[in-house]
């Protein structure tokens, strides 16, 4: 629906304005063509890795802990049960927090994320904002989204454009 009417709106649009002009660019290919954004994907494939092993580590001494306790339970008396229990729920509880801290919403990921992928991204919105205030265009389009682009023309596709402003020449 939000296709049909994105299209519905653009048709609309170009027919009461036929002198503007509309290109496209395709920001997985720039990004691809970028090397600090291979790099801080990297970067962040790193952090991350090392960041799921701790998480995995206090899971696993959660499991160690519970599978100790069912081995022994008929050993021990209520207290040392109790205690034991708490000890496990409190490794689970400490396991899961340390995933939210990392990998939750407002986590070290997304905030990690964040700071070395915003530079990259103004960066290429700058140059592809110089493009068209140059050119005259008046609508960038990415050809990568779900726009509901059909077909479109690699004549309009500026991608190549705008890695040579980038310093990427292809």
């Amino acid at each position: 629906m939000k296709k049909l009417l994105f299209l519905l709106l653009l048709a609309c649009s170009s027919l009461s304005a036929s002198a503007q002009k509309f290109v496209l660019v395709d920001m997985e290919y720039i990004l691809k063509n970028v090397p600090a954004y291979e790099r801080a994907n990297e970067q962040l494939t790193q952090v991350s890795k090392k960041w799921q092993a701790e998480v995995e580590a206090l899971n696993s001494e959660a499991q160690s802990l519970y599978k100790n306790y069912q081995s022994e339970a008929v050993f021990l008396s209520q207290e040392e049960k109790t205690r034991r229990e708490e000890a496990i729920i409190t490794k689970e509880k400490e396991a899961s927090e340390l995933k939210r801290k990392y990998f939750g919403t407002e986590g070290e990921l997304f905030k990690k994320r964040e700071s070395l992928m915003a530079p990259i991204q103004d960066e290429i919105y700058n140059a592809i904002k110089d493009i068209c205030d140059q050119k005259g265009y008046s609508l960038v389009l990415d050809r990568a989204s779900d726009a509901g682009i059909i077909f479109a023309s690699p004549k309009i596709d500026i991608s190549n454009e705008v890695l040579l402003k980038l310093g990427y020449a292809n």
